[in-house]
């Protein structure tokens, strides 16, 4: 049987790729469709691939992805259909879920301290054991809301861990002029992702029920931190004195609150997520009990919308070519969110494809605010302070999303669904404000390395 088109077979007889048989089984089928599809950066894909310390990371986001993709939507329907959860009850969970961002700051300067392939391992490892208890205890009929508190705050913990390790480990297996392609193609996983695992993980929730289902984001775990085994880059441990942790700590939020380009990324990222939290929360609640979908529908929809973040991750970099790297941060969520305002319209019938359609414009525009603002951090920021600026980017600008996911719930229990998805939607509108106001506004070109810190 014939595992690829003689495209694929061609590349990989011919050398151009070398997949070995673990990356044969796994992913390569799936990603040489991918690259056989017609995409325009194809070449540059190619280029990249060919790194083979990248291509393991590549291929273990990809598998973590598609898994997350389920739990993301099994773990509120556990709460919602199984557990027959309040909407304070969904808004604490969700907010368990990004409560990890709390540790951002220290997770940070750990990371720095450390090497970044073992915290990525180590976080994998976390993940899959507290996600695969879920299913277990389901089984036994032991399962409460507070246990999906706590695995989805250890899973959040891990989550964090691993991003700010990777978003750091990424600079050192690749070039300067190839980060903004390197996000990229990490962000056409995630989209893809998107665009495909919430259709699988509605019809794995249908099939086997939202409990079980979270299994399979626990095996995706596994199988990343296996890839990341295979990486055989190794870092250099930190050769410089080592500092108080809460001195390190300062240090990072001094770079990002110091830095006015950076500050404005914070400040639009945090807006954007607190208010984006507010509507996702609601949401769920909206689709599930008040329009009653099926998660397999609900999976569907999530599906639908996510095309506007492949969309946007396939054409970052023409826009970023076209007008410069500090427009298209700022103009991305500026053109975009507006069509937000279509998302508490959503009734069955005509207006909620209106409101899916708006949501799929709004997600074009963050994957392309996403990787343009993630290469212009990368390209500003020293080495040995990349783990310090992005957890203390991740804990100003994503540390909101916890207050979202509470403001959510608690908006929804006081004022109704519908009235919270207005108020978060209106907020939308305004995030891309901080970043206007800005360097980015003018700046078109990746920045000059800003000098290093003494950190002795």
């Amino acid at each position: 049987m014939r595992l690829f088109s003689p495209v694929a077979e061609f590349l990989v007889s011919t050398g151009m790729l070398e997949f070995s048989e673990w990356e044969l089984i796994c992913v390569a089928p799936s990603f040489l469709s991918f690259i056989e599809g017609g995409h325009t950066g194809t070449r540059r894909t190619l280029n990249l691939l060919r790194n083979r310390d990248f291509r393991q990371l590549f291929f273990a986001d990809t598998i973590s992805q598609f898994g997350s993709q389920v739990s993301q939507l099994a773990l509120p329907l556990v709460a919602i259909l199984a557990l027959h959860a309040s909407t304070i009850d969904v808004g604490l969970l969700l907010a368990a879920q990004n409560a990890g961002f709390v540790v951002s700051l220290p997770a940070g300067a750990w990371v720095d301290r450390m090497r970044c392939r073992p915290v990525m391992i180590t976080s994998d490892i976390a993940c899959a054991i507290a996600l695969g208890s879920i299913p277990a205890a389901w089984w036994a009929g032991t399962l409460t809301i507070f246990q999906l508190y706590l695995c989805s705050l250890i899973a959040g913990v891990g989550t964090v861990f691993f991003n700010v390790a990777y978003q750091s480990y990424l600079p050192r297996l690749l070039a300067r002029d190839q980060l903004i392609e390197g996000n990229a193609q990490l962000e056409v996983v995630r989209n893809i992702s998107l665009v495909s695992g919430p259709t699988a993980a509605g019809g794995i929730i249908s099939a086997v029920g939202a409990p079980f289902s979270v299994a399979v984001d626990a095996a995706s775990f596994i199988c990343s931190a296996l890839f990341v085994t295979r990486i055989h880059h190794r870092e250099a441990k930190a050769d410089r004195p080592k500092s108080r942790l809460s001195r390190e700590i300062a240090e990072g939020v001094q770079l990002v609150l110091g830095n006015r380009s950076l500050r404005g990324i914070a400040i639009s990222s945090g807006t954007y997520n607190l208010f984006s939290s507010v509507v996702l929360t609601m949401l769920l609640v909206l689709f599930a009990r008040d329009l009653r979908m099926s998660p397999a529908f609900i999976g569907l929809v999530f599906s639908v919308t996510a095309i506007g973040a492949l969309a946007g991750a396939l054409a970052t970099r023409t826009i970023t070519h076209t007008i410069g790297y500090g427009p298209t941060i700022w103009l991305s969520l500026a053109v975009t969110t507006p069509f937000g305002l279509l998302l508490p319209l959503a009734t069955r019938g005509w207006s909620l494809w209106m409101a899916i359609a708006g949501y799929a414009i709004i997600w074009f525009g963050t994957t392309v605010y996403n990787i343009a603002q993630v290469s212009f951090r990368q390209a500003l920021t020293p080495v040995p302070l990349l783990g310090r600026m992005n957890a203390s980017i991740r804990f100003l600008a994503w540390g909101t999303m916890l207050l979202g996911n509470l403001m959510g719930g608690i908006l929804g229990q006081i004022i109704g669904v519908r009235a919270a998805i207005w108020f978060g939607s209106i907020g939308l509108v305004t995030c891309f404000l901080p970043a206007l106001f800005s360097p980015l506004r003018t700046t078109r070109e990746l920045p000059a390395m800003i000098p290093d810190v003494d950190t002795a």
